[in-house]
């Protein structure tokens, strides 16, 4: 089979010939629908070197988005057949310690919870086949089409998660503001709304198509970033500041803003992993305002994500990519040339 592979370090990735995967005890061997093109990738590519915890030896195949139709499952596997579509949970954690026995292995205490392309020893999904290693991260789709929705599995699910964890905060009066409205801050923009309809939802970008996007993926105002952008959002919010804020970026012009526009008592959450650094002293963040930086999002969250979908309240803008143009889908992802999610399709 053909696979989209990392083979060195700071040299572009190849389509290269691999074997089929056969699956063993437990394992279940899918065959890819969408593998979908993420910044966390451009990342790897880009690197020097190994990251700090990076468990995979080279060459490896990329791809932490996946979804598909289980082509056959190993020894011991119950309810799943061949043909089932099924979306691949990313977070590959050892199942068995307290946070992944709660579904959480995104947080895994004792292996990375990184999973398949992303260096945690496992191939990724942008292939003709994956290798799953347990059944359990797998999620049926019923009715779904896999190139669809494979990108629900990260930037639908990290979303979800980073909004899920604040909603005691928001409902009527209340404001969320995502900066930065690619893929991941569409997805943001639409969990607030299904999950808190009346809260107002402020977008913050650099580029004014992707807020005219926005706009209509539901948010209420589409903010151009600039001088006046945090002069805007403390007019809207009652000089306050937003209950939350949700940098989808994580460069320093990003985060500094992101201070400036938060709420005593609100929550600052940084999802972008442009490794900015946020200004923090007495005053910056505003007093008692929570900061945290979530990774990726649980099990059962992700079957929420599902469901929102199934019931369309949640929907990821694609633009598809064969098996052979994965390269060009991370060129024009790194230029900043993709409005949602760029999905290669090894099945199309």
């Amino acid at each position: 089979m053909q696979a989209f592979q990392l083979v060195g370090w700071r040299q572009p990735a190849e389509l290269r010939e691999v074997p089929v995967p056969e699956p063993g005890p437990g394992q279940v061997l899918v065959k890819v629908g969408g593998a979908g093109a993420c910044h966390s990738d451009l990342h790897i590519l880009e690197a020097p070197g190994p990251p700090s915890g990076f468990a995979t030896e080279l060459p490896f195949t990329l791809g932490h988005e996946n979804a598909g139709w289980v082509e056959r499952p190993g020894p011991g596997v119950t309810g799943f057949a061949p043909g089932d579509p099924v979306m691949v949970y990313g977070p590959w954690g050892c199942g068995v310690c307290a946070n992944c026995r709660e579904g959480r292995e995104n947080y895994c205490q004792k292996v990375s919870g990184q999973g398949g392309g992303l260096g945690g020893g496992y191939d990724g999904g942008m292939a003709e086949y994956l290798l799953v290693p347990a059944a359990r991260f797998l999620i049926p789709l019923g009715t779904l089409d896999p190139r669809q929705v494979a990108p629900l599995s990260d930037a639908g699910l990290t979303s979800y998660h980073a909004v899920k964890r604040s909603l005691h905060l928001l409902g009527p009066g209340s404001t969320a503001v995502v900066i930065g409205v690619g893929g991941l801050g569409q997805m943001a923009i639409q969990t607030v709304r299904a999950l808190s309809a009346a809260t107002t939802v402020v977008a913050v970008d650099t580029d004014a198509r992707k807020l005219e996007t926005a706009k209509r993926m539901g948010a209420d105002e589409v903010l151009l970033s600039g001088e006046e952008t945090v002069t805007r959002i403390k007019d809207i919010t009652g000089q306050q500041g937003a209950q939350l804020v949700l940098d989808m970026v994580g460069l320093d012009p990003t985060l500094r803003m992101a201070a400036q526009v938060a709420r005593v008592l609100g929550h600052l959450t940084i999802v972008g992993l442009g490794g900015g650094a946020l200004p923090v002293d007495f005053s910056s963040p505003p007093h008692e305002c929570s900061v945290a930086s979530p990774y990726w999002g649980s099990l059962p969250e992700l079957m929420d994500v599902i469901t929102l979908a199934q019931q369309q309240k949640i929907k990821m803008l694609v633009e598809h990519f064969p098996l052979e143009r994965a390269s060009e889908a991370y060129r024009l992802l790194h230029d900043g040339k993709i409005q949602g999610r760029a999905v290669v399709t090894p099945h199309p």
